[in-house]
């Protein structure tokens, strides 16, 4: 597969499209959990600004039968690591918003582990929202002896806040695949 793009649900693409163990290397930029939507803005026939506009994505998540499936799949994945981890998760945190974000996250997930070659490697881009839980997830479906490394990439201007230390950085999780164990 040479110079594809595709436009669709990435768990969808992994599946259909992507073979086992076919790819060194992953860099994944999810949706934060930010409760914002995002829109694709285009330009006017000479290049300049125009006012239209549509929804590319909605990045707010809730607890619905789209998220109880993503559960469920994890369930049935054959990785009892992720899957106890997602349910503890579940246990202490509920079925709200974030528990739906991170069962969306750790079902991709276990489909990315699956197309990464035994010496691939995955950069995980995170905002301090979920940063913590993701690399708990990525422990589950990776296993904690592949965890590399984290990058903090700071942002080159800080967001004030009267009620909370600014947010100034986000976090890129590094896993290396070193030895394949799905057990």
């Amino acid at each position: 597969m040479t110079n594809t793009l595709y436009f669709a649900d990435n768990l969808h693409v992994l599946r259909v499209h992507i073979a086992s163990e076919s790819v060194d290397l992953v860099y994944l930029d999810p949706p934060f959990n930010s409760n914002a939507n995002y829109n694709i803005l285009f330009k006017g026939p000479e290049g300049h600004s125009s006012e239209s506009q549509i929804k590319a994505f909605e990045d707010t998540w809730h607890w619905n039968e789209s998220a109880e499936s993503a559960f469920d799949e994890v369930m049935r994945s054959g990785n009892t690591d992720a899957f106890t981890l997602l349910r503890a998760m579940r246990e202490f945190l509920g079925d709200n918003d974030m528990m739906a974000y991170l069962a969306m996250m750790a079902v991709r997930l276990i489909e990315l582990h699956r197309v990464l070659k035994p010496t691939g490697s995955l950069y995980l881009h995170c905002d301090p929202t979920a940063s913590h839980y993701l690399k708990l997830l990525l422990d589950g479906v990776f296993g904690a002896t592949n965890f590399l490394n984290e990058i903090i990439w700071k942002r080159t201007s800080a967001h004030s806040s009267s009620k909370r230390f600014g947010p100034v950085h986000d976090t890129i999780v590094l896993c290396e695949i070193r030895q394949v164990s799905l057990e």
